[in-house]
């Protein structure tokens, strides 16, 4: 039985209009600019595509909560992760894990088999609300990486790889001072000046031994089964030329402006977090998303670390620059085109009926309804 929406603002991908909306089944059927009989009356809200996040690390936090704390069912951790990510609007994503063991004697590798597989096992049971898929975050430097992306790279849910390299002095962590503070809040790892001096030789080492080849044989795994792939933090106008001799079109989180413009160059897409959105700049002194976007160098925002800062990005770019149509695509339409997701993130007659009735309080997006391929949550 089909179920019509009305009294509305319809965010389109090129307009807003007030008017109705009908479900029927899993998809979207009309869409009028009019009003609407035996219709649920949204009360002149926002109705808007359902998010579509590509790089969340909200997942690995339910499977370890603090560090040392390694959840014990990765069921209700994924179940946790499924209903936090919906609330915040989010309707499709891909799950994003840094691969590699991280000198964790192995610890690490077990806590992704248990997440990787948690999600595949609560996807073909039927137990999520949101469409999950996976992203896998292949950490180049790391000796392990290889066996760990082999052991999962068959797994049908997996749609994105990223080339990161985390080495510290380069891309991100170009500034060491920074680093090393990092290092010391998030994993409690304080070294004097001579063991600092030791691990930074140690990690150049694995970044000259391992990255080369795992670079070229991610390239290949991907190629092979023609999963899409972005690169990292790409810092200088190399690292961007780098990656796209490679072939990769996405350029996800450039930490620089002169990065960013070269992406644009050669035509790739540009992904940037949220939550540095709404911070109003990066927490480690990267470029500010919000200057990206005024420059017309930013095409896809994504969660990062903060599930509920998708949307609220939204419409902070909608106001500072961005109509709401272009704004609402960067959560929604293009990151469904960036991976091959073509029957949702956009409003339109057939496609996948995921959406969210939205009003603003007070500038800030509160989320009144969600659907899911036409089923209602809240």
């Amino acid at each position: 039985m089909a179920t019509t929406l009305a009294n509305a603002r319809i965010v389109l991908p090129d307009s807003v209009i007030e008017g109705a909306l009908t479900i029927d089944g899993k998809t979207i059927g009309a869409v009028d600019d009019g009003a609407a009989k035996d219709a649920v009356d949204l009360e002149g809200d926002y109705l808007l595509p359902g998010l579509i996040d590509l790089h969340t690390d909200n997942l690995e936090h339910h499977f370890q909560p603090r560090p040392g704390v390694r959840w014990p069912s990765r069921q209700a951790a994924v179940m946790a992760h499924d209903w936090q990510m919906l609330g915040a609007g989010v309707t499709t994503v891909l799950d994003s894990l840094s691969l590699g063991d991280y000198d964790s004697g192995g610890a690490r590798r077990a806590m992704l088999d248990a997440a990787i597989n948690g999600v595949s096992e609560a996807k073909a049971a039927g137990m999520l609300k949101a469409e999950h898929y996976l992203h896998f975050r292949c950490e180049l430097s790391d000796p392990a990486l290889i066996e760990i992306v082999e052991d999962h790279i068959d797994n049908p849910a997996l749609r994105l790889l990223s080339m990161m390299d985390h080495t510290p002095g380069q891309r991100q962590w170009h500034d060491l001072k920074i680093y090393r503070d990092f290092r010391r809040k998030k994993n409690n790892q304080v070294w004097n000046d001579d063991g600092w001096a030791a691990y930074i030789a140690e990690r150049l080492e694995h970044q000259r031994k391992h990255v080369p080849p795992a670079r070229r044989r991610v390239g290949e795994i991907g190629a092979e089964r023609r999963l899409y792939i972005a690169s990292h933090d790409d810092t200088t106008v190399a690292d961007v030329d780098e990656a796209h001799a490679d072939g990769i079109m996405i350029s996800e989180f450039p930490t620089t402006i002169e990065a960013a413009r070269r992406a644009r160059e050669v035509g790739m897409k540009i992904v940037m977090g949220s939550p540095n959105v709404v911070l109003g700049g990066s927490h480690s002194g990267n470029a500010s998303a919000a200057d990206l976007s005024q420059l017309g160098l930013l095409d896809v925002l994504t969660s990062d670390y903060v599930p509920a800062s998708l949307l609220h990005a939204a419409f902070i770019l909608a106001g500072k620059g961005k109509t709401l149509p272009e704004a609402i695509a960067t959560v929604t339409g293009t990151p469904a085109g960036l991976v091959g997701l073509n029957d949702r993130g956009r409003i339109a007659p057939g496609l996948r009926a995921d959406l969210l009735q939205v009003r603003l309080i007070d500038g800030l997006p509160l989320i009144r309804a969600i659907w899911v391929a036409g089923r209602r949550y809240l």
